[in-house]
């Protein structure tokens, strides 16, 4: 089959947060984006592409930007919306937050969206499907060539640590800590068509690739392939799905920033006729699940060989890699922002300091309220009742 490739402008950026729904009384999720949703038909309901909108679970409300040209104009658009999605909420008693997992709500009293492509999901997926009351962040770059995008692909496959440990946020899951650094990473990741994106050589393998999974009944549509990175064809971009929800706007910057650089370097890179690190694919599952269980403690795999580094360093160096790129691009102070993670802890590491101080999982809660509301992190020393 021939997929066509809607090619973008330049390194052109697109952001979904998935946003939580909070009960301002008993910190629990509550399901009621519908009601949400239709107090704010203007950016609901919209031309073009809608503002806010529905996910699988009727305890989110997704937040979508316009098409961006830079990391900037992504949060002042996202910081528009996010004020009238939160005075909306106020309005119902509810609070926003954004972690990977709710730490103490039950995913088996989740409401499904009312949406017939996500009862078609349930059907076929059942149990796997039900429980993803989870949250993430997505970033689209756009590229001036489908050519460009299964290599791209490819080599962004060797950051899948570095994007999840610098976003890891849901060590919880229904009131017990998991022992995870991101336990969303297992809960999504269990669906079929989801994980590390397949190694192919090239566009048309890209393009059998998917012809198969279509005559199979494996897929229904292209988009049902959830891979951690993937092309997207009609909107023109690399769409990299790896992190966990992202507490901050600072911290979404921050990924956005890291995603916008490291596309710009590999597209310059093949035009300068260089050929792209494509790493082996235990190589790339390997690290995920390192990430996934140590976060930025994870020691991972730096070559097919099996030679090892601290992720922490490796991102240090990485942040450093990318300085020149990011200044063009007008990021620079978002990538910096990678540095005040190392520093003062991932969402993850920052929610179980709480815990470690004899804070409960209430008070976890409350601090993702406060760092969404006031846009900083909660560190240790400081367990959070949140203002609403």
């Amino acid at each position: 089959m021939a997929i066509d490739f809607n090619p973008s402008n330049g390194a052109t950026l697109g952001i979904e947060w998935e946003l939580q729904l909070v009960d301002v009384e008993t910190r629990h999720l509550r399901q009621d984006a519908r009601e949400v949703l239709a107090a704010l038909p203007v950016l609901a309901e919209g031309t073009g592409i809608p503002k806010v909108r529905h996910e699988l679970m009727e305890s989110t409300v997704e937040v979508v930007t316009d098409i961006c040209n830079t990391v900037g104009e992504a949060k002042d658009d996202l910081a528009a919306t996010l004020a009238s999605l939160r005075s909306a909420a106020a309005e119902r008693d509810l609070t926003l937050a954004c972690t990977g997992t709710h730490p103490i709500s039950d995913w088996r009293d989740a409401v499904m969206a009312p949406m017939g492509r996500y009862a078609q999901l349930i059907e076929q997926m059942q149990w796997l499907a039900r429980r993803i009351q989870t949250f993430g962040v997505h970033v689209h770059v756009g590229i001036s060539d489908g050519a460009k995008a299964i290599p791209i692909v490819n080599a962004l496959s060797a950051y899948l640590p570095h994007f999840l440990a610098l976003t890891a946020s849901s060590p919880f899951w229904s009131g017990s800590d998991t022992g995870l650094a991101s336990c969303r990473a297992v809960v999504f990741g269990q669906l079929p068509t989801a994980g590390p994106p397949h190694s192919l050589d090239d566009w048309a393998a890209f393009e059998g690739y998917m012809d198969t999974l279509l005559r199979a009944g494996t897929i229904r549509s292209i988009k049902e392939v959830w891979w951690d990175i993937r092309p997207h064809p009609d909107f023109g971009t690399i769409e990299i799905r790896m992190f966990d929800g992202i507490p901050t706007l600072r911290e979404v910057g921050m990924a956005a920033a890291l995603c916008q650089s490291l596309v710009t370097l590999f597209d310059q890179q093949l035009d300068r006729g260089y050929t792209l690190p494509r790493p082996a694919a235990w190589v790339v599952r390997d690290n995920k699940w390192r990430a996934t269980r140590y976060g930025l403690d994870a020691i991972v795999i730096t070559d097919d060989t099996g030679n090892t580094a601290p992720l922490r360093d490796d991102l240090y160096e990485l942040i450093r890699e990318l300085e020149p790129v990011s200044d063009r691009l007008g990021c620079a102070e978002e990538l910096k922002v990678a540095g005040e993670v190392l520093e003062h802890g991932a969402p993850y590491e920052r929610q179980r300091a709480i815990r470690a101080e004899g804070g409960t999982l209430e008070n976890i809660v409350d601090a993702a309220i406060v760092e969404l509301a006031e846009d900083r992190f909660v560190t240790q020393g400081e367990v959070a009742h949140a203002a609403t």
